[in-house]
């Protein structure tokens, strides 16, 4: 039987085409009135992954 992919790992993190994983980076979701216009556009971005948990990471994806 074929393995499923853990969603909620594929709704966080995302596979580049050349197989670095990304994520989000951290502190945006609540609170955002208190924070400068600069701070809102730096943490509007994508981040790697460290190797060690990327390779957890896309195992799981993979299923």
């Amino acid at each position: 039987m074929k393995a499923k992919t853990r969603k909620s790992l594929s709704s966080r993190f995302k596979i580049t085409s050349t197989g670095k994983v990304m994520r989000r980076v951290t502190g945006q979701n609540h609170l955002r009135q208190n924070k400068t216009k600069r701070v809102k556009q730096s943490k509007n971005s994508w981040l790697e992954v460290p190797q060690p948990l990327a390779k957890k990471i896309k195992k799981l994806m993979k299923g």
